[in-house]
């Protein structure tokens, strides 16, 4: 029987519609406060509020899901607090903001002052890889919400960011043909964990070493790539139309820019560690709908602005190609399989 996310416990269809409710629920806030204009809601990758004087704050808050889990099986947590400020400033750049502060929160079952210790110089790495700074965060000792044996945690934060509006990029201006350049991952990143936990550890241990893979708890820790410096430099010299941080829900993701077509049909070489989810039963069109398959970061421009983006990208040392392009026919198809 194939195995799905679904499956894993994650039913994606289902918590989008818990997210459209919600979505109606805090829509009733939105002219609460006076002294600051919502010009961008809830369902992009950031709100946005108009300030006094005209700038343009940016909000997002993020977390690095079941990864924990790997974490404490493998006993290191010096990294995964890269992947917590990965996950936020990835996402408020693809809005045309700077990250400018960002604050953690670590829930744990007791207190344990040399892995926090460990956690945040993983926040700190990160921190300095966005050129942002940490201003804050709360530690909650909760040991009758968080249970497990020995240490259990989990972790996330909340990202601000600034643009003014000649620098917001909301995909509103992408256009048929226009094409998609996607920037390489560096391994899973931070989502699709239920899954890949439920395909790799009913057969293998973390400990395991794979064949092109290496040891599997590493390759599934590796840190997801922070993508800040050169999105930031591509919005000041390049004409883009849209950016995606390709997360929970791969490639579906893109259909939050515009409702349009996007079909993806030159997906860089697979990691290893997805092949090997996949040979446990995986079909392509779950993996499609579950994992970046390489590519974590995807920018939308006209053709010509092409060479401009790739040249940026491999600068601050980050492996880029042109995937595909955008159509008028509706829709996400991936390798000739339609995922949304």
């Amino acid at each position: 029987m194939a195995l799905t996310y679904k499956k894993a416990g994650v039913d994606i269809s289902n918590i989008k519609k818990s997210q459209a409710a919600i979505g109606k629920l805090i829509a009733s806030t939105h002219k609460l406060q006076k002294k600051a204009k919502i010009t961008h809601g809830f369902g992009h990758y950031a709100g946005i509020v108009e300030i006094p004087g005209g700038k343009l704050l940016a909000t997002h808050t993020d977390g690095v899901g079941t990864k924990v889990v790997i974490a404490n099986l493998m006993k290191k947590y010096n990294t995964i607090g890269i992947d917590c400020v990965a996950m936020n400033v990835n996402d408020i750049i693809c809005i045309g903001a700077t990250p400018i502060s960002f604050v953690d929160y670590i829930a744990a079952n007791k207190n344990d002052q040399p892995i926090f210790k460990k956690i945040v110089e993983g926040l700190v790495a990160g921190a300095k890889k966005s050129a942002m700074p940490i201003v804050g965060g709360e530690t909650a000792i909760m040991p009758d919400v968080i249970e497990g044996k020995g240490f259990a945690f989990d972790l996330a934060g909340m990202v601000v960011g600034l643009a003014s509006k000649k620098e917001i990029v909301l995909g509103n201006k992408i256009k048929t043909g226009d094409v998609i350049i996607g920037a390489n991952s560096s391994g899973i990143h931070s989502n699709g964990y239920s899954l890949a936990r439920k395909a790799l550890l009913g057969k293998y241990s973390v400990k395991d070493k794979i064949k092109g893979v290496g040891v599997i708890g590493e390759a599934l820790l590796k840190p997801t790539e922070i993508y800040v410096k050169p999105v930031l430099e591509m919005i000041q010299k390049c004409n883009v139309t849209g950016f995606a941080h390709i997360t929970g829900g791969s490639f579906t993701k893109l259909l939050r820019l515009k409702n349009i077509g996007y079909e993806i049909d030159a997906l860089p070489k697979l990691p290893p560690i997805m092949g090997l989810i996949q040979e446990q039963g995986v079909k392509p069109e779950e993996m499609y709908k579950t994992f970046n398959m390489g590519v974590g970061f995807c920018v939308i421009a006209p053709q010509n602005q092409a060479n401009k983006i790739k040249s940026i990208f491999k600068k601050h040392r980050i492996s880029s190609q042109e995937i595909g392009r955008i159509t008028s026919k509706k829709g996400v198809i991936v390798n000739s399989t339609k995922i949304a």
